[in-house]
Parts: structure tokens; sequence; C-alpha cells
């Protein structure tokens, strides 16, 4: 099933891919990420938190679902990998700024 995914979060999948510099191009100057129990604030820290979850796992994300809630735009992914379990569904939760991601939420 293929999913039709905002212009931003399109960019963020297929930078998700590439490096940590091409993520943070994807976020408005002031973004906020949630992940793993951590905030990261600002393009710099994005790239930072980018870096260092790229360094500890190597995985594959599949979009496989989106839905609105609340006002923000929630696609599920199907990540494969090398972190504990090796197979998980994450939530992603993006608050949407003009043509940037000013806020994302990682959750189970």
């Amino acid at each position: 099933m293929t999913i039709t995914l905002p212009r931003p979060i399109a960019a963020y999948f297929a930078a998700d891919r590439s490096d940590a510099a091409a993520v943070a191009a994807c976020f408005t100057d002031d973004a906020v990420v949630q992940d793993e129990g951590k905030t990261h604030r600002g393009k710099a820290e994005i790239a930072a938190w980018k870096t260092e979850t790229s360094g500890k796992y190597s995985y594959t994300s599949t979009p496989v679902a989106i839905a609105e809630q609340d006002g923000k735009t929630v696609v599920t992914c199907h990540l494969v990998g090398d972190f504990p379990g090796g197979e998980i569904d994450l939530r992603h939760i993006f608050g949407i700024a003009g043509d940037r991601i000013g806020a994302l939420e990682i959750t189970i």
C-alpha cells in the first residue's frame, strides 16, 4: 500500500535515508523533536540527535499509515534494524509550519 505524505513529511523521510544535515534542513529554525524521552530544540540539536541515533542503529523506516489528530499529522512507520527487538512500529507526530516541520514527537 502506498500512502501520500505531505511534502515536508515526505522530505523528512527521504532525508532520513541520507544524513543529519539533510534531516535538520526539513525543520524550522526553532523546531522541537521529542524522541526516546529527550527533547531537542533547533536545527543544531536536531542534527546532533540524528547523528547520535544513526550512530547507534542501522534501520529502514517505511511509512505505512497516515492520520490527522488534534491538528497534527500522525504517520505510523514500520522500522526494521539492528536495534533491540529488531522490528517495531513507531508513531511520528508532526506539526507542520509552512513548508517545514515545526515539531516532531516519536512514540510507540
